[in-house]
């Protein structure tokens, strides 16, 4: 894409001329006093989960759309979506009376697809991925003649999108100090940089990305375009593998920082703007305050005014049950622990005569061999400090724990398994899978999988993504390792080996 004749002035000037207001409303800027006290510094949150498709993305779509020609209107544009974005092309094309084809991976949940439906679009379901909906996209592009509407890499799109940082100009005469945006190819942060540091030269522009989706933070890093093996699945609205070209560029100049946090942050941030706001927002849509909130504490920042954009809203309701789950490791006011206690009688009463008062949120036992066991358990805690003068009180008391508040496959998993040892799964290797939320995936896993090789372990739980995190143990005899690894290679699913992870080996482990 060679963008580069477009300059800064250029796009603050397709802004400021945007009809985006045609279908978009001026989301308000909320005061949040609740976060605020909690913070010690004013927070503000730009609403644009309030939107007619509930998210930003409209913006973008219709400026693009509105800015086309008649006959390329008459054509029909496309889009490559399951979420967000697909609904704001169908809304533009709706309003301008356009026929929009919207290609979703199989895996989008059926209320995602109605919603594209309800719009009027086309919809067409192929793939498993949004990479292979992205292809096919592409190819009707070719085929029919259409026009393709990107998600975020193009100067409409991103001009559209910066009408965000306008408003929050007109809205905020007082000084903001920061503004934190979510990211995930970079369009909003990229129009909302061009359009605030601009109008603000002082104001700070600081991106947030999940830590399993850090493309953008890592390719400021190393100065070029960086593109992830993998993207993590939590908040799937910024699950971008590579930042765009002119999203890019434009951040490279324009953006001052960008904040990642992890997906318990993320479970946090909901929750806390809910007890604030009554709102609940997908976990896209409240990346950007959980990184103001990571900045804010990491810096110690006091008495700043502090801006969070609340990107969207489109949440699956099955989500909830594990945000609920992990907003409290995400607040820090639980520890997750694994506690080693001898094998005999009224071991678990002194081991809760250890924790003192604290209250226990989690408790996972099964007799494991004759002279230990491994207790998973959840505490309480005020803080991350808390945390740490608890382990080190275990451990005077002669009791061995293993800190797993940050381990991913304790939490989705392990958790729910405790007690599952078997002494005759030998050769077992495991592994974390991402599976496509879709019927028939799980059989086409096992036909491809040779006969010498036995599931000797699985657990799986809904999480109300597109795509369902799986830990699998399988026994390979040594001397199918090999074959097994072109298996792996073979089977088109995302994994990551978990065989020698020490929580496994606690709880799991022959």
């Amino acid at each position: 894409m060679n963008t580069t004749e477009i300059s800064p002035r250029e796009y603050l000037r397709r802004m400021r001329s945007s009809a985006v207001y045609n279908v978009a409303v001026r989301s308000p800027l909320d005061l949040c006093p609740v976060l605020s006290r909690r913070l010690g510094n004013r927070v503000l949150l730009k609403r644009e989960d309030q939107q007619p498709v509930f998210s930003f993305k409209l913006r973008g779509a219709y400026n693009m759309m509105a800015r086309l020609d008649a006959s390329a209107l008459e054509q029909g544009v496309v889009a490559a979506s399951a979420g967000n974005h697909a609904q704001g092309v169908a809304l533009a094309a709706q309003h301008l009376g356009a026929h929009a084809v919207i290609v979703v991976p199989r895996t989008a949940p059926e209320i995602k697809q109605e919603a594209i439906r309800r719009l009027g679009a086309e919809l067409v379901l192929h793939g498993d991925s949004y990479d292979e909906a992205y292809a096919h996209a592409r190819q009707l592009e070719r085929e029919r003649g259409l026009t393709f509407v990107h998600p975020y890499d193009h100067p409409d799109v991103i001009a559209g999108q910066g009408t965000v940082g306008l408003e929050i100009d007109e809205q905020h005469s007082g000084r903001i100090d920061a503004v934190f945006v979510p990211v995930g190819g970079g369009g909003l942060v990229a129009g909302v940089a061009l359009a605030l540091k601009q109008l603000r030269p002082d104001v700070k522009i600081v991106g947030v990305e999940p830590e399993d989706s850090d493309a953008l933070h890592r390719s400021l890093a190393a100065d070029e375009r960086i593109t992830l093996e993998r993207v993590g699945l939590f908040a799937d609205g910024v699950a971008v593998r590579t930042p765009g070209e002119e999203t890019f560029r434009i951040a490279r100049d324009w953006v001052d920082a960008v904040e990642v946090v992890s997906n318990d942050a993320i479970c946090a941030a909901v929750k806390e703007i809910f007890e604030d706001r009554r709102a609940v927002l997908e976990p896209a849509g409240a990346l950007a305050y959980a990184g103001l909130r990571s900045y804010a504490e990491r810096l110690g920042l006091r008495e700043h005014t502090l801006i969070a954009i609340a990107s969207g809203a489109n949440l699956n309701f099955d989500r909830l049950r594990t945000i609920a789950e992990r907003a409290q490791i995400g607040e820090q006011h639980e520890a997750v622990l694994a506690v080693t206690i001898p094998e005999r009688p009224g071991a678990f009463r002194q081991l809760c005569g250890a924790l003192g008062d604290r209250s226990v949120t989690e408790f996972n036992y099964r007799m494991g061999n004759a002279d230990e066991a491994a207790v998973f358990v959840g505490i309480q805690v005020r803080d991350s400090a808390e945390r740490a003068a608890l382990i080190d009180q275990l451990s005077e008391g002669g009791y061995a724990s293993l800190d797993l508040t940050d381990d991913e496959i304790a939490k989705t998993h392990v958790r729910h398994m405790v007690g599952g040892r078997c002494a005759a799964a030998t050769n077992e290797r495991v592994f974390h899978f991402d599976f496509p939320e879709r019927t028939g995936a799980l059989a086409e896993f096992l036909d491809r999988l040779h006969g010498a090789w036995n599931i000797s372990l699985f657990h799986y739980r809904n999480h109300g993504a597109e795509r369902g995190r799986v830990l699998c143990g399988i026994q390979v005899p040594p001397e199918t390792n090999a074959a097994f690894n072109d298996f792996l290679a073979e089977v088109g699913y995302g994994f990551t080996e978990q065989t020698d992870s020490q929580v496994l080996r606690l709880f799991l482990g022959r």
